[in-house]
């Protein structure tokens, strides 16, 4: 794994984007020493985003679940793939889609106007669905057999959960595709690099002053690498010391967790 040059005080950091699931909290419990980490950005002026994957939730319902774990954050502060997704639709004049989704996922769609129950959607948009049900797959499926074209939130196979990983979008990808054949066309979220560079750009940062930290290397990890920021693996969630072999280079910085950043 080799040496590396950054220190885990990560001085003169301008902001610092954190994945949830497996470092803030794992399932429902709080990493150790999670809130003095959230401190310490406080006392450093270290701007700090919260990232995730996970489409099953609203940034509203993100914001209500970092409450109880006694994190107060702004709907600003919290970056979800389903922001990604509206981007991507967005540029592609999508306005009827048929989304294999949670209840708060469609709420975010809807928002800005985009039908999530379309007879006749442009295309299929999947989630990660923690309310699935065998009719929206059935309906789901027939819309792509007649060819409209499929689309993801996210390509992550598993969510990390204390009792090891749950079927997350890319599971159902596979799903889809030994159903229909079909392949999606894009998917949104991380690993694609403008989950964070819009926010940067927005701010004016210097990337090489940012840094991302997750506990994904396919995801986090690699976003980081091809944003250029500095990329920071904590070994409290998904990754371990021999996956990272198995990656290779390009991580800045490996920590047991977030605890150990900003001292």
């Amino acid at each position: 794994m080799g040496d590396y040059n950054i220190s885990p005080s990560l001085d003169g950091l301008q902001a610092i984007f954190l994945d949830l699931d497996g470092t803030i909290y794992l399932g429902g419990k709080l990493i150790s020493g999670a809130l003095d980490f959230l401190d310490r950005c406080g006392e450093k002026g270290v701007a700090r985003f919260f990232l995730s994957n996970n489409s099953s939730r609203s940034t509203s319902q993100y914001r209500k679940k970092l409450s109880v774990f006694g994190i107060e954050v702004e709907e600003d502060e919290i970056l979800l793939s389903t922001h990604d997704l509206l981007s991507w639709l967005g540029e592609n004049n999508v306005e009827q889609t048929y989304v294999v989704g949670t209840k708060g996922m469609c709420s975010m769609l809807e928002d800005v106007g985009i039908n999530t129950a379309s007879i006749e959607p442009q295309y299929v948009v999947l989630g990660y669905d923690t309310e699935v049900t065998y009719e929206k797959l059935v309906i789901a499926s027939e819309h792509l057999h007649r060819g409209v074209p499929l689309v993801a939130s996210h390509p992550d196979i598993v969510c990390p959960s204390p009792n090891g990983g749950l079927p997350d979008v890319g599971a159902f990808l596979d799903l889809f595709k030994a159903t229909t054949g079909v392949d999606p066309v894009h998917i949104c979220g991380k690993p694609n690099p403008d989950m964070i560079l819009h926010k940067i750009t927005e701010l004016g940062f210097d990337p090489a002053r940012c840094a991302m930290v997750g506990d994904r290397l396919y995801t986090d990890m690699k976003m980081a690498i091809d944003s250029g920021v500095i990329s920071v693996l904590v070994l409290s969630g998904e990754a371990t010391r021999d996956d990272v072999v198995e990656f290779g280079d390009g991580i800045d910085l490996i920590v047991d967790s977030i605890n150990a950043l900003l001292r």
